[in-house]
């Protein structure tokens, strides 16, 4: 059997493809139903696929007709993830070491690979999420804890149809599983808790499919400096709609340097978060997210690139004013300090397309393409005489978004 998987490329490609989809864990759990859009080929869209939100309407008053501007909005949907595991083997090799090829050589390799999708997701998450949990620096410990995930879902309205998940880290998990003991059903199914990428349905009992993850990535907050402040009032938008804005801020340290790095997240004082059904408020600031890295001039001015963009009315109003002028931004930890960035969301937050890749066999070799599930593989093998070794390559092609951010929620631990 080892010797027809490495002969055929057919079988080959599938063995990998199959173990790529046992070892991904949140590439599984987010929508994919965008991603035959790429790649037809009676209409190659590009590499951009701007993927549409619904539009959002107020009630009106009385008898008189009061007709509202139809906004559409999207999100771009961008395939720039081209990520693939290179071997070599010589002749030597293929002649005489081929037992138990799948786990001696596939397995590690795919295992490589699903690592690297899954953390393309979750560091796109970290820096498109502002709703956060938990508190820097202490692990997560209590069932408290998913509470109040499930409450930040809540508040942005997220479904509750067995579509939410939580993944945490290791050192998370550690401390927080013991909690849980008696409280998921089947009980035996804590045991399988400690397992990396098994999700446990919680979902009758705290609201959440759990799993601890190996690829929860890590956030280092920026330097920051200084004592920032917003400068300038009503700022923001009043109707329409925009994924990202900005706010104008300074008290920043003196001095040209960075500030904020992506994936920041900070509040802004009198600045309330609604839900979007009711606008209502919730009760908290709203939460922002810094978008990417960004430094202060001379004179500690900053204007900052945020998500969600700031909007005070309309169909798609998100908070309940604008941060108020001189109030005081507070950021998530300290200053270039780590930590772990846990996550909750539901499957329609995030948007992936793995694409399919062009089958270089067509043009004379040995190659295949496969895809199964929504996860496509490519391998190619081409024999390099001057060395007697043949070169095996297996790629993936992907891009990853967030359609809906506001149906995640981030929570920062140790």
């Amino acid at each position: 059997m080892a010797n027809n998987i490495f002969q055929n490329p057919v079988m080959y490609t599938n063995q990998c493809l199959f173990s790529l989809q046992n070892e991904i864990v949140i590439g599984k759990r987010v929508s994919r139903k965008h991603q035959m859009e790429f790649g037809k080929d009676d209409m190659k869209i590009g590499d951009t696929l701007n993927v549409r939100r619904p539009a959002r309407f107020t009630v009106s008053t009385g008898a008189a007709f009061d007709p509202q501007a139809y906004t559409e909005t999207s999100i771009p949907l961008v395939v720039d993830q081209q990520k693939h595991v290179d071997t070599a083997f010589t002749s030597a090799d293929m002649t005489l070491k081929e037992q138990d090829f799948n786990n001696r050589i596939i397995k590690p390799k795919m295992i490589q690979l699903a690592q690297t999708v899954d953390q393309s997701i979750y560091t796109m998450a970290k820096n498109a999420v502002g709703n956060l949990t938990g508190t820097a620096g202490t692990a997560p410990s209590s069932i408290q804890s998913l509470f109040d995930l499930g409450k930040k879902l809540d508040d942005f309205s997220a479904p509750r149809d067995g579509g939410r998940y939580y993944a945490l880290d290791q050192s998370s998990n550690a401390a927080l599983v013991p909690s849980l003991a008696g409280l998921l059903n089947p009980s035996g199914a804590i045991s399988d808790q400690y397992r990396d990428g098994v999700f446990i349905d919680g979902t009758n009992t705290v609201g959440l499919k759990i799993a601890m993850s190996q690829n929860v990535v890590r956030h280092t907050v920026g330097p920051l400096g200084g004592s920032p402040v917003v400068n300038g009032a009503n700022q923001g938008l009043t109707s329409g709609w925009s994924n990202t804005g900005t706010l104008i801020t300074n008290g920043w340290t003196a001095a040209a340097a960075t500030r904020v790095k992506a994936g920041d997240v900070f509040t802004a004082a009198g600045c309330y978060a609604v839900n979007p059904v009711t606008r209502q408020s919730t009760g908290e600031l709203l939460q922002f997210v810094c978008i990417q890295d960004q430094a202060s001039d001379g004179s500690g001015n900053l204007t900052i690139n945020i998500s969600p963009a700031i909007i005070t009315a309309g169909p798609f109003q998100n908070c309940t004013a604008s941060p108020t002028s001189g109030g005081a931004l507070t950021f998530v930890g300290t200053a270039s300090t780590s930590y772990v960035r846990n996550l909750a969301w539901h499957e329609s937050a995030f948007e992936l397309a793995m694409v399919k890749l062009v089958d270089l066999a067509e043009f004379g070799g040995w190659g295949a393409v496969r895809s199964q599930n929504g996860f496509s593989l490519r391998v190619f093998r081409q024999a390099a005489i001057s060395t007697d070794t043949v070169g095996n390559r297996v790629d993936g092609l992907w891009g990853s978004a967030a359609v809906y951010p506001e149906l995640a929620s981030q929570q920062v631990g140790a």
